[in-house]
């Protein structure tokens, strides 16, 4: 059997560290294996086939619908979070399968709009809202498997990876695998950088007004400063892991200059760019749409398809809404709200193609 044949194989190439799938914890549901493909392996395939996963092209990762094709979106980051990780991940023989399916699914359950749908449904949400926390809902309870049954029944190590992917410097609690804790290095290093290369791109930052005191650290370019990062944390997580047995805890990390040098540029930009004024017309109005809906269907349940209707009906109104909504796209998110807002023979008026 196949699958039997690359389990040998990443005993006999992987690190003693690594996540080996044959010492996986396992699903909640018990499957057969699969004969070709590793538990993560098959995980890594039914996030990038769910809808959920589809949809992050059209969510927003800074710029609300910039009418810009090179902006990022939240799939682009998404991709650009995996291949950052898979290089890292290699750099330090660890397990790329699951570092993939953790990579590919971590942001799942963002919200419409970027960070701003997810502060007004924080805000709205009685048991608030985490978008790692909502990322690991859509993928046990939202999304389906062909056969109707709920949810995807993603490995443990995976799930775990997905909930501590976010935040940075604040929690203490992190990832069970080491695979799991590069995705959140990786996600800080993908979008710092990226962020400030489409901010450059749309005339609000200019590589010279970037702090130097992270420049002269990081490098002085995009490329140069996604370099730095992760040479840094292999150079340092190689030095950990020589150091550690298998079975220990270990934290993976940049050097102390490398990593206050990024916390440093990452402040910069939530003060200058996601929280600055340069985006806040656009923020305004996101956040004017999300409430509204919010509050029609917390009062107009019934609209909602059968799918959410059921959730209400299992789980409360407040739950359903907050699922209905976060799964949105961007583009459904403003149709919906044009739908209930401005009567229809606005939406749907015929151009007058004859001139007086």
């Amino acid at each position: 059997m196949i699958r039997l044949e690359l389990e040998e194989r990443e005993k006999a190439i992987l690190s003693p560290l690594a996540a080996k799938a044959v010492e996986s914890q396992g699903r909640a549901v018990k499957e057969e294996e699969d004969p070709l493909r590793t538990c993560y392996m098959r995980d890594r395939d039914r996030v990038i086939h769910s809808k959920a996963f589809r949809r992050l092209k059209h969510k927003t990762q800074v710029y609300i619908s910039p009418g810009n094709d090179h902006y990022r979106t939240r799939l682009t980051h998404t991709l650009e979070v995996c291949q950052i990780a898979k290089t890292i991940g290699r750099g330090l023989s660890l397990n790329e399968d699951l570092i993939e399916a953790i990579a590919l699914a971590h942001d799942v359950g963002h919200t419409p709009f970027a960070h701003t749908g997810e502060e007004v449904l924080n805000k709205l949400c009685s048991q608030g809202f985490k978008h790692n926390h909502n990322s690991v809902r859509v993928l046990t309870k939202i999304e389906q498997r062909s056969n109707g049954k709920e949810g995807l029944n993603l490995t443990s190590e995976v799930l775990d990876g997905v909930l501590h992917h976010s935040g940075y410097g604040k929690s203490k609690e992190t990832a069970a695998t080491l695979e799991g804790q590069i995705i959140r290095y990786s996600d800080k290093i993908a979008y710092v950088q990226h962020d400030i290369d489409d901010s450059i791109r749309a005339g609000i930052l200019k590589e010279e007004s970037l702090p130097k005191e992270f420049t002269e650290v990081l490098g002085h370019s995009h490329s140069e400063r996604i370099t730095t990062l992760v040479m840094d944390l292999v150079e340092m997580s190689r030095r950990k892991m020589a150091e550690t047995e298998p079975g220990d805890k270990l934290i993976l990390g940049f050097s102390t200059p490398i990593d206050e040098a990024l916390q440093g540029l990452r402040k910069f930009m939530f003060e200058n760019v996601y929280r600055g004024n340069v985006c806040f017309a656009e923020r305004k109005r996101a956040t004017i749409i999300v409430e509204f809906l919010f509050e029609y269907f917390m009062n107009n349940p019934q609209d909602m398809p059968p799918f959410y209707q059921n959730i209400a009906h299992l789980e409360g109104e407040e739950q359903a809404v907050v699922d209905f909504i976060s799964g949105m796209t961007d583009n459904y998110c403003v149709d919906m709200f044009q739908e209930l807002t401005i009567p229809q023979a606005f939406l749907h008026k015929e151009p007058n193609l004859l001139s007086d």
